[in-house]
């Protein structure tokens, strides 16, 4: 049986994860400091990035010898500082290998080839009629083939996959409109990486990848503790803690979908993905308009416009709040994010729905940013995040297999 980590235990662990450490042993994780803090700063030369992770200059030296080789890092000039000899500068490489990010979803395939620097050099989304592991995996492939020549046949240095949660020890549960049929007991990144040959492959719940993405190109840069709610097909929540994203024991943490609680002002409860989700939203538009189920249509809509959606929002709106104000009560965060799939009018007229929000510890005068904020949105935020998966410390995050 393992021990509890003792308070001196857990801060010390604590401190090795924000710093970088110089034992070979830690050389997966001094380069993700080194990257992530090339994508931060934009250029940055070797003092400076020995300042900022606590490694020694050598160990710096070394690891970007080892990305210019590998074409992930280039040189960009000197900056004179005083005197002496001007400091190299160093960038992320636009040009050189990409990241796949993949979301495997509950009737789409979406995927990203990302720079590092995070700019896409192609994607494409298609429909799935079937979301077992064969028919998705023969998709995935064709699609990585078909984008690959649209990219300019870079080098491919990791692949992140998404899919809703929850995850089991081996594999994804049935739980939820959601879900993921046929996956159970199967480990995903092994058959991926299999079939297409990619060395890396991580894979990770669809909402802390979003979140991931939030965290590092969008309204949570910069930010230590936020949750963002994340809209899939279903609901689910991301967690960023201490700058990490927060996973659980198994990866299940934030699996919000499923939480039943009765509405703000009274009424049954239910679970909440069944009542403010892009499946709750979609049946609402098939049983009152026998809308087809389709991406497209629901970027088309307009709440300022529709009194019907106006009322469906105020009812997501209600049973989404008590389990905002849970979230605000047990993570005290800096704020929270709502993005996803869900168009931005749907969430931004939820968000004013959501007014006045519930009294909880968040509840303060002085704030420095809104108890609220409307996040990325769009169908490709989760394999964005995804794409950023494979440089993040493998011993903080998803599970890696090289």
């Amino acid at each position: 049986m393992v021990s509890a980590m003792t308070t001196a235990e857990g801060a010390t662990e604590k401190r090795k994860r924000a710093i970088g450490a110089n034992p070979e042993r830690n050389r997966a994780h001094n380069r993700s400091l080194v990257l992530n803090l090339l994508r931060e700063h934009g250029q940055i030369g070797r003092a400076a990035m020995a300042r900022h992770t606590r490694l020694t200059q050598q160990a710096v030296g070394n690891i970007i010898d080892e990305l210019l080789l590998e074409g992930m890092v280039i040189e960009t000039g000197r900056l004179r500082v005083g005197r002496g000899q001007p400091a190299r500068q160093f960038a992320l490489n636009p040009c050189g290998p990409v990241s796949l990010g993949v979301e495997i979803a509950a009737g789409h395939l979406a995927i990203v080839f990302q720079a590092l620097t995070g700019a896409i050099r192609a994607r494409s989304i298609v429909p799935l009629a079937d979301t077992a592991p064969a028919p998705v995996i023969a998709a995935l492939v064709a699609q990585i083939e078909k984008l690959k020549s649209e990219a300019g046949a870079p080098e491919i240095i990791g692949m992140g996959v998404v899919m809703p949660g929850p995850f089991e020890i081996e594999g994804i549960s049935a739980v939820g409109p959601a879900t993921l049929k046929g996956w159970a007991g199967l480990d995903p990144a092994a058959l991926i990486a299999d079939a297409t040959g990619i060395g890396t492959v991580v894979y990770e719940n669809d909402a802390t990848a979003a979140a991931v993405f939030e965290s590092l190109h969008g309204v949570g840069r910069g930010l230590r503790d936020f949750c963002h709610v994340y809209f899939g097909v279903g609901l689910g929540l991301g967690l960023i803690h201490d700058g990490r994203p927060l996973r659980g024991a198994f990866g299940n943490a934030g699996e919000i979908g499923q939480i039943a609680v009765p509405p703000r002002g009274g009424g049954a409860a239910a679970a909440l993905e069944d009542r403010a989700s892009v499946f709750a939203l979609r049946d609402f538009l098939r049983e009152t308009r026998g809308a087809p189920d389709d991406l497209d249509l629901l970027a088309s809509l307009d709440p300022a416009e529709d009194p019907a959606l106006q009322d469906w929002i105020a009812r997501a709106a209600d049973q989404l709040s008590p389990v905002l104000a849970i979230l605000e009560n047990i993570f005290d965060p800096e704020t929270i994010t709502l993005g996803g799939l869900m168009p931005r009018p749907i969430i931004e007229a939820m968000i004013d729905c959501l007014q006045p929000l519930p009294v909880t510890v968040s509840s303060r005068s002085a704030r420095g940013l809104p108890r609220l904020m409307l996040a990325q949105t769009g169908p490709y935020t989760a394999a964005l995040g995804a794409a950023a998966m494979p440089f993040m410390d493998q011993n903080t995050t998803a599970t890696l297999r090289q």
